[in-house]
């Protein structure tokens, strides 16, 4: 087997519409040794966020001498940087070992692991055997019945931003999606949650109140914004001063607000992390694919954003970062995504699309979303050729605009692949 087989095998799982729970993993772990049981977690769940917030915590506790494991999804532009430790992708012949032992296993069971179950425990072996000291674990869609919540008591659970996204599974209310989401938050451990309305906390508070767990709440009156330019923020969190951070965007600021909560309820149970490590961990920090600068000539960004919550901080960023340019979006979409509300709020700010049809089975056709645009009274036109509608995109923002790529982390690879041809 090739990493390219392993990674076929893994993909050959996707089922759409899979039976949430954990009475796949279950099974398939407890043939492995349950490795799960035997590793330390920050568990993170939550609608938007998840993944920097993850990656900045990885990065701290790295950078205080810990083997940190880092396991997000989906990837930007290889399959490997979903499993991370200290720092480093899952090597090729790691990936092809544990797949084929984690493969044998899975097609001995009558009721087939997902592709996210089998990721899990290819991640859960990988981590045990590589001796990680903390595994920063982000949860796929949930947190009660997400195929990561196999695991025990973590260190601290982590609830960040909540919004109405997969509502057809996790309800059709924020305090709904918090009680699936709370569902992470397990006996006697430590909570951090992101400020939200009092019903939604209300939902973390109960859960903490039955688990017996202390919560944490991230604190938003202590941010203060010093500067922000393209190269990065800025910024004071209650008593730490002139934090610097390359992620940009004013939502990043309160997703470091909760890392900081996250990583001060860790000293507090006995890790040992400096002030000088969660400066460097932040500073030092790579989190790809959102609001993304890939090339500053031309200025080229990248952004994974496409739920309304994304869509609304992506306004914001155009309008902090961009005010003075000529914005071209390179954009496309998936035909299952309310792409109606997507670009709606972006049209006012944006000069020109390019879309682009992205490399999936669920793709809407550039050209019908250039249709839609133009009847909406955008400026719009399509490309069939990626490298064609890159370089257009290039050509029209000029040297003083910029390309904005959004809508689709399908086509952010192919995206960047075309920018490098060109």
């Amino acid at each position: 087997m090739t990493s390219e087989r392993a990674q076929e095998y893994i993909h050959s799982k996707f089922r759409k519409g899979s039976t949430p729970g954990l009475h796949r993993i279950g099974p398939l772990l407890k043939m492995l040794g349950d490795p799960q049981d035997k590793l330390k977690y920050v568990h993170i769940a939550g609608t938007n966020g998840k993944g920097s917030t993850a990656a900045m915590t990885a990065s701290i506790l790295n950078k205080a001498g810990y083997r940190a494991g880092l396991f997000t999804s989906p990837f930007i532009y290889r399959f490997h940087e979903r499993i991370q430790l200290a720092g480093e992708q899952i090597g090729d012949e790691d990936l092809v070992d544990v797949t084929l032992r984690v493969k044998a296993l899975a097609d001995t069971m009558e009721e087939q692991p997902t592709e996210f179950e089998v990721v899990c425990a290819i991640a859960f072996t990988y981590y045990l055997e590589q001796n990680c000291d903390i595994v920063v674990l982000e949860c796929g869609m949930g947190g009660t019945m997400d195929a990561t919540n196999v695991i025990p008591t973590p260190e601290v659970a982590v609830i960040c931003n909540i919004g109405l996204d997969h509502t057809d599974a996790l309800g059709d209310t924020l305090e709904k999606i918090a009680a699936a989401k709370a569902g992470i938050i397990k006996e006697n451990g430590h909570a951090v949650i992101y400020r939200a309305a009092p019903s939604v906390e209300a939902v973390f508070e109960d859960r903490c109140r039955q688990t017996g767990s202390i919560l944490h709440k991230a604190d938003f009156a202590g941010l203060v914004s010093r500067s922000r330019d393209l190269f990065g923020q800025t910024f004071d969190c209650g008593d730490r001063k002139d934090i610097q951070l390359p992620l940009l965007g004013e939502h990043q600021m309160f997703n470091t607000a909760v890392v900081l909560a996250t990583v001060d309820s860790l000293i507090d149970q006995g890790w040992k992390i400096g002030e000088e490590h969660i400066r460097e961990g932040l500073r030092d920090v790579t989190w790809p694919g959102r609001f993304d600068i890939v090339s500053r000539e031309p200025l080229f960004i990248i952004d994974g954003g496409h739920n309304p919550q994304c869509i609304e901080a992506l306004v914001k960023n155009i309008q902090d970062y961009l005010k003075d340019r000529k914005v071209i979006a390179l954009t496309g979409v998936l035909a299952d995504k309310d792409y109606a509300d997507m670009y709606r709020p972006v049209m006012p700010l944006v000069d020109r699309f390019i879309c682009v049809t992205p490399p999936s089975p669920r793709k809407l056709e550039g050209a019908l979303l250039a249709g839609y645009l133009r009847e909406a009274g955008a400026a719009a036109e399509s490309y069939e050729e990626m490298t064609r509608g890159v370089a257009r995109a290039v050509e029209l923002a000029g040297k003083d605009g910029a390309v904005l790529c959004f809508g689709s982390l399908y086509s952010i690879g192919a995206i960047r692949e075309a920018l490098d041809e060109i």
